[in-house]
């Protein structure tokens, strides 16, 4: 298994914790991993097999308990008395009403619950309401380039790591397969689960076929400015009408799937948040290899791509920001308010390139940390205050 250290760490900070401990991310980015590896932890650290109840929700031996009262009165039967019992539930979401038998158990004494979800939507509503301050919420991503990097100790070529971990994908069950063809293979299984079933199937969307079409041109435009009238007049142009209200209905599908991350602009000189215009970010890059091929790729908004999932990784809101009439990539902001902005580019190495992407952080007025991000494998430099940085340097940096 592929070690996760960090979030990890996270579950151990909050062993026996009063909180309920959620783990969310996209099918597949490991969640179940990471579960069986806290529970290696546990056994080593003396804790009995008998204290440990894992429950599996997408494992057809427990179908039965996709009933809240059958699923408390399960665990219940089974907790030991006068000794700290560990509840992983993992993909909750599939009982009904399963915020009854959360709230339940968490009140007992002896039981520290664990659980996942592979949607945004599963802890919206009464979960929310009926937990208010009693849950955390570790959110899970594929493989980070350091983690992919750790999986292949032999290979020592950073940009070859690179090529291969944006289109053979982060998922952490593909570093196992061998050739293209498994892999495509494995991502076409996955990304038809997360759209079949958890996008048609909550959603109720009628027409898959345009909901696919409206994924493409979405995968083909990462790091672009999109709004859902842009998007439906595409999908108009190319002779499939789709009104703007459709269209929002799939992007909150995708982004409660989440496929995709929705990214809001941030005003930097107004310091305001912007309504009009996002852009969206995939999961995992690899599966926009997978469905789109290797044409009209824009290496420079993959790597924005890669950028922006680590920067959530380390814990940062995340914004597009507007200086002006420029744009900064990213405004990050961490959870003491601090702020840091990043520019990505593929290369800088033509001056008009450079100058290009330091005019939005020069226009920048305060002091906050400005960084530029290239593929270029030059020596750390510094452009009036503004950093620049060898990109594999930074995602590899712990």
């Amino acid at each position: 298994m592929i070690q996760r250290p960090e979030y990890l760490r996270f579950l151990q900070e909050w062993r026996e914790k009063q909180a309920i401990k959620v783990v969310t991310g996209i099918r597949r980015c490991g969640k179940s991993t990471l579960f069986d590896l806290y529970r290696d932890f546990l056994k080593q650290d003396g804790v009995s097999d008998a204290q440990i109840i894992a429950i599996n929700l997408e494992d057809v031996a427990f179908e039965d308990l996709h009933n809240y009262r059958a699923l408390y009165d399960y665990v219940k039967a089974r907790m030991v008395p006068d000794k700290m019992n560990y509840i992983f539930l993992d993909e909750i979401q599939h009982v009904e009403k399963y915020e009854k038998a959360v709230d339940s158990l968490f009140v007992q004494k002896n039981a520290d619950v664990y659980m996942t979800g592979s949607n945004a939507y599963f802890m919206s509503g009464e979960l929310a309401t009926l937990l208010s301050g009693r849950f955390v919420e570790l959110k899970m991503l594929p493989l980070s380039f350091a983690e992919y990097a750790n999986a292949f100790p032999g290979q020592t070529n950073r940009e070859e790591l690179y090529r291969n971990y944006v289109y053979n994908s982060s998922f952490p069950y593909t570093v196992q397969l061998t050739n293209r063809r498994n892999i495509h293979e494995y991502l076409d299984g996955l990304f038809n689960t997360v759209v079949l079933n958890d996008i048609v199937e909550r959603k109720n969307i009628q027409d898959p076929g345009m909901l696919k079409s409206v994924i493409r041109f979405l995968f083909d435009n990462i790091g672009n400015l999109c709004s859902a009238k842009k998007i439906a007049d595409a999908m108009t142009s190319a002779g499939r009408k789709i009104s703007n209200h459709t269209v929002e209905n799939y992007l909150e599908g995708l982004t409660d799937s989440l496929l995709m991350y929705r990214v809001g602009r941030y005003d930097v000189k107004g310091k305001e948040y912007l309504r009009l215009l996002d852009k969206y970010y995939l999961a995992d890059v690899g599966l926009r290899y997978y469905l789109l091929g290797t044409r009209n790729v824009d290496q420079g908004h993959i790597l924005e791509n890669v950028v922006y999932l680590e920067l959530l990784r380390r814990g940062y809101r995340v914004y597009v920001g507007k200086s002006g009439s420029g744009e900064v990539d990213f405004v990050a902001q961490d959870y003491a308010g601090n702020t840091e902005y990043y520019q990505v580019s593929w290369s800088v190495r033509d001056e008009q390139t450079l100058q290009r992407e330091l005019a939005p952080l020069d226009s920048i007025p305060d002091h906050n940390p400005k960084t530029l991000l290239t593929m270029d494998n030059d020596p750390p430099v510094s452009h009036n205050g503004i950093r620049q940085t060898y990109v594999l340097d930074w995602l590899l940096r712990q």
